[in-house]
């Protein structure tokens, strides 16, 4: 299956570049429609009261979250229109704690949502929770984009982490789109296990099933010499010059919303590569 509707949240005017040229470019790969949500924000924190606080100051913080859709859909309505590209945007306004909401619904229907890197200095609180609701309130595929990386719609070398769990094979269907057009694909496992079906294979398998959709494999298998499994994977994404990593989303529920997995987050915090996830 090709990508077809592309979906990205805007929270900040900085992120359009960025984010606006890589989803651009791959609408214009894979011959795409892109919707945009320009998001303003209103960042204070439901159910708490400040000293002095009154129905003025949270009327004063709603209408600026207003003030910031309304310029973001503006901005983004200025670079769309110059692409060859068919796009929408839509503006709203959401709290924190609501935005699992508003991005789900929106991204439900996408087939792959284009989002800023979540982490990071002097990154807006939001991004994070931007992620967690397109993956698991939107149910969509989620290709992260740190800041200042060149939009490039064919990765040429690709690196797919693999460990066997049905998030990781989720997410290599999800990104086979991409793995057929790229040049290389290594699959990497880290310290596989010593008993179980694979152990004399490890990855044997997954490389059979991406042989049959016409991508051709490496298979590389790591210890793990280093503190995170996170690190070993980023080490050798660079030894191999790597242009994107795909791998599974892992989370758990916590009162009710989704929280990402510690490798999940060290991977979006530390990569200076893109990131492609599913879960």
């Amino acid at each position: 299956m090709a990508f077809k509707t592309l979906f990205s949240v805007l929270t900040d005017p900085a992120q359009i570049p960025g984010l606006l040229d890589q989803t651009t470019a791959i609408a214009r790969k894979y011959d795409a429609h892109i919707e945009v949500l320009a998001l303003g924000v209103d960042r204070t924190q439901t159910g708490y009261h400040y000293a002095g606080t009154n129905a003025l100051v949270v009327q004063e913080t709603l209408t600026r979250a207003h003030e910031e859709a309304k310029s973001l859909e503006d901005s983004a309505d200025k670079y769309l229109g110059l692409q060859d590209v068919r796009w929408g945007v839509e503006s709203g306004v959401s709290q924190l704690a609501d935005i699992g909401r508003h991005v789900g619904l929106h991204a439900r229907f996408s087939d792959l949502a284009v989002l800023a890197k979540p982490y990071g200095e002097g990154l807006g609180v939001e991004l994070e929770a931007v992620v967690e609701a397109a993956l698991f309130d939107g149910g969509v595929p989620v290709l992260v984009m740190p800041e200042g990386v060149p939009a490039l719609p064919t990765p040429k070398t690709v690196l797919v982490a693999w460990n066997e769990s049905p998030e990781a094979l989720r997410t290599v269907r999800a990104a086979l789109p991409i793995l057929k057009q790229a040049e290389r694909v290594c699959v990497v496992v880290v310290d596989p296990p010593a008993h179980g079906p694979s152990r004399s294979d490890p990855g044997g398998m997954l490389s059979q099933f991406l042989a049959r959709h016409d991508v051709k494999t490496e298979i590389d298998v790591l210890s793990k010499t280093l503190p995170r499994v996170s690190d070993v994977i980023l080490r050798h994404a660079g030894d191999i010059n790597c242009d994107l990593v795909v791998m599974g989303a892992y989370g758990h529920s916590r009162f009710r919303e989704a929280i990402l997995g510690g490798a999940t987050r060290d991977m979006l915090e530390l990569s200076p590569l893109p990131v492609f996830m599913a879960h």
